[in-house]
């Protein structure tokens, strides 16, 4: 059976939904983020975008570039209201969802070729149903996997509704820049760019063992399948975790305070980043430590705010641990957050706009370049 996935993806939603609420902001730059000294742009209507303002843009940025546009930090309650609306229109329209932000996800339609006309009428139905009952235009890509369907539903934006098919797969790849393609940030594309591979079609067929020798084999196949078209990974829906934790058990029991410490810091920093990837917030903060002789101990407490934040997520593991006052002997420590805030609680709109801000800026390294892409420094060894 031929997979068929489709992506969903609304158009500037924040911006949307303002416009929808606001007769005044209609037709007009809005932008929407932090307004503080160090705020950054959410998203932007498409008015705004032809002055080349953009998302994770600094504010200051954009005020230069659109002085005359509209700036407003938002109503994050608002957003999620419109969101879970669009989440129960896409429940209709296929069992498999799996959710990649507030607004916008995968749906599978494998095996529901006779519930539809065709792949197309079945997506004009979506986005029509998405516009009458919450008044957002949604863009739409279809394709045989995931990355096809997502880099399609991204071609034709507003409004868009692209297909890709076995047939135009090449054609619609060729032309593209390799930026395209996940994983390819800055770094990696002007690697490419040094091997004069700019585009997905040069990029298929330049050679695999020169590729490895400049970027590393695993970069190298990632890169290679994915400018072929070929990415196997399933639709896989996502139930809300009741807990996000870490833990790790040592070749040899730690025997001091100072090493148990060092790894409580290294839990913290994962447990923040899982977090935030996964747009929680916790209340309640748990230290599991056992012994060599298997005796197990669990302490939490639950803080006044939720958090997500490695140094808050630390402090608290740390007391827990002091007050335990067993520093030798250890074999497992483990860290994890519970008690969640509603999705999505992490915002640009907050009044911790500072820690908002130098956390997104430290999980945009990460995602480029993997978990340990920037760490503190204690844990450099």
């Amino acid at each position: 059976m031929e997979r068929l996935v489709m992506h969903v993806d609304m158009d500037a939603f924040f911006a949307s939904v303002e416009q929808l609420d606001h007769e005044e902001y209609r037709g007009k730059p809005l932008i929407v983020g932090g307004l503080g000294g160090r705020g950054v742009v959410s998203t932007c209507s498409y008015e705004a975008r032809r002055f080349g303002v953009h998302s994770a843009m600094p504010m200051g940025r954009a005020q230069q570039l659109c002085p005359q546009g509209i700036f407003i930090e938002g109503n994050y309650p608002r957003y999620a209201a419109v969101s879970a609306q669009i989440f129960a229109i896409f429940a209709r329209y296929s069992p498999v969802i799996e959710p990649l932000s507030i607004d916008e996800a995968f749906l599978d339609l494998t095996g529901m070729e006779r519930l539809m006309e065709s792949p197309q009428q079945y997506a004009q139905a979506l986005k029509a149903e998405i516009r009458e009952q919450t008044g957002i235009v949604a863009s739409v890509g279809i394709a045989p996997n995931k990355f096809l369907a997502k880099l399609a539903s991204d071609l034709d934006k507003p409004d868009g509704l692209v297909i890709i098919t076995k047939e135009n797969m090449a054609a619609t790849l060729e032309p593209l820049s390799v930026g395209r393609i996940w994983g390819v940030g800055r770094k990696a594309a002007a690697e490419l760019s040094a091997m004069h591979v700019r585009t997905i079609g040069e990029l298929r067929r330049f050679d695999h063992a020169r590729l490895a020798a400049r970027m590393g084999e695993r970069m190298a196949s990632h890169l290679l399948a994915l400018a072929h078209g070929i990415d196997d990974r399933p639709v896989a829906p996502r139930g809300r975790a009741k807990s996000i934790g870490k833990e790790t058990t040592f070749p040899e029991d730690l025997q001091s305070a100072a090493a148990a410490e060092q790894v409580l810091l290294e839990l913290s920093e994962k447990v923040g980043w899982r977090l935030r990837k996964a747009g929680m917030k916790g209340r309640t903060i748990q230290l599991k430590l056992r012994r060599g002789d298997f005796k197990t101990y669990t302490r939490s407490r639950t803080l006044p705010d939720a958090t997500c934040y490695d140094e808050e997520i630390y402090h608290t593991v740390r007391e827990l641990f002091r007050e335990l006052r067993l520093s030798r002997g250890i074999r497992l420590l483990g860290v994890s957050a519970s008690n969640f805030d509603d999705p999505g609680s992490i915002s640009l709109f907050c009044d911790e706009e500072k820690k908002e801000n130098l956390y997104e800026a430290i999980d945009k390294i990460k995602q480029r370049f993997g978990e340990k892409g920037i760490t503190k420094a204690k844990l450099i060894r």
